[in-house]
């Protein structure tokens, strides 16, 4: 399980597939090859038309649906992709630098290292426009955490069982409404993304109010964003496997900034 994201940059891939059918057959690569590796180790030489699994689904209803699936049918839906892999070479959106790398995951389980991450990022009240601006939007949007809160109890969503909080004046700001802020809100349109950018310090927040409000109303040009705005955010060697994806994820945010586009989102 994973969030997976994508900026929707207008491709040829894209008109083709659509955004979730580019990472339905992506997804299905990299499940393909997991399933072959693991009968490889036990053993299992056969080849993946006669290789099968069983995929439980769940239904709007609250019902399971259970079915076989076979690799191969899985690998013949991935190498759909393989003649649109030229458009990717040189598009503004590949953050990779790989086929399809407009798009990536946050794996999950969250890890508690990075839950205190994202908290450390917020602003403190020695940046006051930005800390007011977090603390109106907590409060405008209804950032309660709820929402998030109902997924920890299932190891599978997060590594931490309690909720870490950090004080930021004023207002308590918990990693569940972080989760709820970023991650629970659908696909992010340009302006939330520039806000979310500087909430989290991935762009420089030393901002006067025009600038909070340029970003607000989507009136900065990408050369603005790029000269003015630059991303900030750095790998260090410290970082685990979630604060890395976390980086990663907030680079394609900037990049749908950049290039006045959406991210696709899904949690």
């Amino acid at each position: 399980m994973a969030i997976d994201y994508a900026v929707e940059y207008p491709c040829v891939p894209r008109d083709q597939f659509g955004t979730e059918g580019i990472l339905d057959r992506l997804k299905a690569a990299e499940r393909a090859q997991s399933v072959i590796r693991l009968f490889r180790e036990a053993g299992d030489q056969r080849p993946p038309s006669e290789m099968g699994f069983e995929m439980v689904r769940s239904q709007p209803d609250g019902s399971e649906e259970t079915r076989v699936v076979v690799v191969q049918e899985m690998l013949d839906l991935a190498d759909e992709l393989a003649p649109f892999r030229e458009y990717c070479i040189g598009c503004p959106a590949n953050i990779s630098g790989a086929p399809f790398g407009c798009s990536g995951q946050i794996a999950y389980p969250i890890s508690s290292q990075a839950e205190a991450w994202l908290l450390d990022q917020l602003p403190g009240i020695e940046q006051p426009i930005v800390w007011l601006l977090l603390r109106e939007g907590v409060s405008a949007n209804g950032y309660t955490g709820d929402t998030a809160r109902s997924l920890r109890v299932n190891p599978s969503y997060f590594e931490e069982r309690r909720v870490r909080g950090r004080d930021m004046g004023e207002f308590t700001m918990s990693s569940d409404q972080i989760f709820e802020m970023l991650f629970m809100v659908g696909s992010i349109t340009p302006s939330h993304a520039g806000i979310l950018l500087l909430l989290f310090g991935a762009i420089p927040r030393d901002v006067e109010a025009p600038s909070v409000v340029a970003i607000m109303n989507g009136a900065l040009s990408s050369e603005q964003i790029a000269e003015e705005f630059p991303f900030i955010l750095q790998d260090s060697p410290d970082d685990d496997t979630t604060i890395r994806d976390l980086k990663r994820f907030f680079l394609a945010l900037y990049t749908a900034w950049r290039l006045n586009q959406r991210l696709y989102l899904d949690a």
